[in-house]
């Protein structure tokens, strides 16, 4: 049975919920006010991106799509902290881009080894022993736990390789690969032989090595979705270097130049950028070549568009050592691979303000104000980060809570208490 090569999949994904605090009062013989000892709520578990070495394709996400890390346990009676939820680690290829399902952002280039949390988990809630004072002793309420983080996500596969082979199906490129570098590829004289794209390394001398990419053979009108070239060409596009495999031996009646021309037409439709990229090309077949002024007119060809060309056979081994040398050497000159830098910025998140609030005064004089949006409003906001107040303010305001305050009496000095969290009032 073939191997399926998958590079692209959606996902969903969503952290733990924190755990809600608890309301609870101490209570011990012969204590007559032991006090509210409400344990706060565990930390939601959240999700995290490992790169894995042993992992070449996104094939374990083409069944399972949704991943959801484990909530925080509430808080209970006895000052007990509910138990943190346990994060949920998520393994995926070196080279996987993560994107944002709706805009296409890049929120993650995932390059190198470093762990990068995608989904925070919710902060747990407080229990009611934060919120007793000298003039409310006796709290009858907790803070809820706010919700995790989710995200639908694309991830896609980016071949992390220096040098990528192009060309034509059936022109040497995996061959050239197996002779080049301990890689195994499947070989043999058909077209569209090599269904997935195939890496290995390439060792030049002590210290000096490079990676180099089979991608699957490139026909024209690959650009727009004919053949398999379509499916792997953004694998080139990390690549610094380019080695263009051209079959010189006429075997198949084919016109070197022609096929030149038409496998760059395509690299330019997929990306202009990537149309530019440094070029050797590698005239394959030459022990069975049946024209050798092909082979010159190929030459001459490629040379007045300034790109070097290397007489090889792969099969023979015969001029592979020199091509090698060559991208080595250029490779050198190079800037390293391209790590893409994160377009994605988190955006506010939407409320639907249109639910009343629950707005009492305690006997305190305490204006309490309550409801189920206002709980998903709180979870959003850093009150330690002055940008993140105004937002919260601003939500109120819009709302019409403070309009509501004000037709109730409240005045200025007065205590708020916004699920838990304690404002002093001023207009």
């Amino acid at each position: 049975m073939a191997t399926t090569f998958i590079d692209k999949a959606r996902i969903t994904v969503k952290a733990g919920n924190g755990g809600n605090g608890a309301v609870s009062f101490h209570r011990e013989k012969y204590v007559a006010a032991g006090g509210p000892d409400g344990g706060d709520g565990g930390k939601g578990g959240s999700i995290i991106l490992q790169v894995d070495d042993h992992m070449s394709t996104l094939m374990d996400f083409r069944y399972k799509r949704k991943y959801a890390a484990q909530s925080g346990a509430d808080g209970s009676g006895a000052r007990k902290f509910g138990k943190d939820g346990e994060d949920l680690v998520i393994r995926v290829p070196m080279g996987t881009l993560v994107r944002d399902a709706e805009t296409g952002e890049i929120i993650k280039d995932m390059s190198d080894k470093e762990p990068f949390v995608l989904c925070r988990g919710g902060r747990g809630g407080w229990g009611n022993q934060h919120f007793a004072t000298p003039t409310r002793q006796v709290p009858r309420f907790a803070k809820a736990g706010s919700p995790g983080e989710s995200h639908d996500v694309i991830l896609e596969l980016k071949l992390l390789a220096d040098v990528g082979l192009v060309g034509f199906p059936n022109v040497g490129k995996s061959t050239l690969l197996s002779v080049v570098s301990r890689a195994q590829p499947k070989i043999a004289n058909y077209h569209f032989t090599t269904l997935f794209p195939n890496l290995g390394v390439v060792w030049v001398a002590d210290g000096v090595s490079f990676v180099m990419a089979d991608i699957p053979g490139i026909i024209e009108g690959a650009s727009e979705g004919a053949g398999l070239g379509h499916d792997f060409l953004r694998h080139i596009d990390r690549c610094r270097l380019l080695v263009h495999v051209v079959d010189v031996s006429g075997s198949e009646g084919r016109d070197p130049i022609a096929d030149f021309d038409t496998i760059n037409a395509e690299l330019k439709q997929y990306s202009p950028e990537l149309a530019t990229r440094p070029q050797i090309v590698a005239a394959n077949k030459v022990d069975i070549m049946e024209d050798p002024e092909q082979l010159e007119k190929l030459r001459a060809h490629v040379e007045a568009l300034g790109y070097p060309l290397f007489e090889i056979s792969a099969a023979a081994h015969q001029g592979t050592r020199e091509l090698v040398g060559k991208v080595a050497e250029q490779l050198s000159a190079l800037p390293p691979i391209t790590v893409y830098e994160p377009e994605y910025v988190p955006r506010p998140p939407v409320v639907d303000t249109s639910a009343p609030l629950d707005i009492q005064r305690d006997d305190d004089g305490m204006w309490i104000i309550e409801g189920r949006w206002l709980q998903q409003l709180m979870a959003n906001v850093n009150f330690s980060d002055y940008e993140s107040r105004m937002w919260f303010d601003r939500q109120l305001r819009d709302a019409g809570v403070y309009q509501q305050l004000e037709d109730l009496g409240i005045q200025d000095g007065d205590n708020v208490s916004f699920e838990g969290w304690e404002f002093e009032y001023q207009r």
